[in-house]
């Protein structure tokens, strides 16, 4: 029998594969995350199915691809007949609830239609993408926007900062040479030193939140989704973390001057968004990204504060633990900013899983190199909790054949990613409708094809062109290949699990077999 009776599955959002110093980053302090790898298995080629925080985090949600579940978007519901992480750990009594962010939206349409109420407790589940909400926070609170009753403003009141919302006027903002407040929205801030105390950032609060929440489950088997807000913008940190990086430890940007020149026109047209242009001038870059790597060590920090707790409840012996992000950051890579887009940057994640079961002892401070996605995250806590595979429903696969490295598991050769860009300028630049904007990926070990509708694909030699900087899609000799991968993305979508309301089995049970159950048609 497995050890694992919790799992605590830890997102940061928007933080790059390439920014822990256990995955190369030169000068970023990382020790707590690497003590992570150091005892469980570093995942190095682990792939998002949508670049962008809500779709991302619906497949991560639903074990299923983003054609699958169709929340295409940030604020697209999630289509309340999808099963989520939450009833698949109900089903096998682990109590499952979130701290931190979802980026989910409820889908109130069908849930009036149905007459589900929201306040009821399949209502509240329902609208909060399967999860007990134990302390849900989504993260970004302009003051426009700001809930009058959201628990972290309350707390920073309590605390003593002042203000209707100290969550932009402390945790967010800093004070520049004068002493006048500056808002951390502005990239022109994000050297400034956060108002906020680094006990009572958002990184802190929710760890504090965790260790809290777990203290109060006692020995009642749980799925702890703890959900960190940062290092996504508003790009400020409290001190210490404000100076710890400068300039010096800012990587070389990874682009030529022939993207900027031929561009891809869908590349292009977000070329030319606000954010791309201002991280393409290497001096903002250099201001910005210093914050961006204070923010991951303050999360490192507190990622060691929750482990010495686990240890001392005794919980690292039983519980599954993986640490991963729903997406990465262009930070001016192919003279981009943000997301969204395919290029590794973008698509390619942290994940790091640590099993307490014995049998993963072999693969204990391994790198695994096989291609993974986000979407194998529910097989396998279901594996883990010694829970039923669920062919018809779930599109992701179990990790735990790498962990324990059975030889025998013929592993996948490609993992999938998909876009839908409609809500942003790039669209109305290019002239588009609102269903025109789907783009998809296909990354093999040796190559990555990218294929938007109604334009041109990508196509890029991971071999000889590992820092996605020559689109070769254009040569001739390329068009075989080319096209090759163009129908394998069209089986790919052809495969997807839409059948999912009724298992396999059932399907076996009633196969030829009609007349076993009184129903005759065609006998003479």
């Amino acid at each position: 029998m497995s050890k694992t009776r919790n799992i605590l599955f830890i997102m940061c959002d928007q933080l790059r594969a390439d920014y822990l110093a256990c995955n190369g980053h030169p000068t970023i302090k990382t020790p707590n995350i690497d003590q992570l790898a150091a005892r469980g298995v570093n995942f190095s080629r682990a792939y998002v199915q949508a670049p962008v925080c809500g779709s991302s985090r619906m497949c991560f949600y639903t074990g299923r691809y983003m054609f699958s579940h169709g929340a295409t978007y940030n604020g697209v519901p999630l289509n309340i007949a999808q099963p989520t992480l939450g009833d698949h750990m109900r089903e096998l009594g682990v109590q499952t609830g979130l701290l931190g962010k979802t980026h989910m939206s409820a889908d109130r349409a069908n849930m009036d239609r149905l007459g589900i109420d929201p306040l009821s407790k399949n209502g509240v589940l329902a609208a909060q993408c399967g999860f007990e909400p134990w302390e849900r926070d989504d993260g970004l609170h302009p003051d426009q926007l700001t809930d009058p009753n959201l628990a972290y403003n309350t707390y920073l009141r309590d605390m003593g900062y002042e203000g209707d919302n100290p969550w932009h006027t402390a945790a967010n903002s800093g004070r520049d040479d004068t002493g006048a407040l500056q808002s951390g929205w502005f990239l022109r801030n994000a050297h400034l030193k956060a108002e906020v105390r680094a006990e009572h950032s958002e990184t802190a609060y929710m760890t504090d939140k965790a260790m809290a929440k777990i203290s109060e489950l006692g020995d009642q088997p749980w799925c702890l989704h703890l959900s960190f807000i940062k290092p996504h913008w508003p790009y400020i940190a409290p001190s210490p973390y404000h100076n710890m990086y400068g300039p010096e430890d800012v990587l070389p940007a990874n682009r030529n001057e022939q993207e900027k020149e031929h561009p891809h026109p869908v590349v292009d047209a977000f070329m030319k968004h606000e954010e791309s242009v201002n991280f393409s001038d290497e001096t903002k870059r250099k201001h910005v990204i210093p914050a961006y790597m204070g923010l991951i060590s303050e999360i490192d920090d507190n990622i060691g504060r929750l482990m010495g707790f686990l240890e001392e409840q005794g919980r690292l012996e039983d519980t599954l633990i993986v640490f991963t992000s729903d997406h990465g950051d262009y930070l001016g890579d192919h003279w981009l900013g943000e997301k969204e887009l395919f290029h590794e940057e973008s698509v390619r994640i942290p994940l790091i899983v640590v099993d307490p079961d014995p049998t993963a002892d072999v693969s204990r401070g391994h790198t695994d190199e096989n291609l993974v996605e986000a979407i194998d995250l529910i097989p396998t806590f279901i594996d883990a909790l010694g829970g039923r595979e669920k062919p018809h429903l779930l599109e992701g696969r179990s990790l735990s054949p790498l962990i324990k490295q059975d030889t025998s598991v013929v592993w996948r050769d490609a993992v999938f990613s998909e876009v839908d860009y409609a809500w942003r300028n790039a669209r109305l630049s290019l002239g588009l409708a609102p269903d025109q904007t789907r783009g998809y990926m296909i990354r093999t070990k040796e190559w990555k094809y990218v294929s938007f509708d109604g334009f041109d694909p990508q196509l890029f030699d991971l071999v000889n062109d590992p820092k996605e900087q020559n689109d070769l899609a254009r040569d001739p000799s390329q068009a075989e290949r080319c096209q090759s991968f163009e129908n394998r993305i069209n089986q790919w979508i052809r495969a997807r699990k839409t059948r999912f309301t009724v298992a396999h089995d059932t399907i076996e049970e009633k196969t030829d077999n009609a007349k076993e159950r009184g129903i005759y048609f065609g006998v003479w």
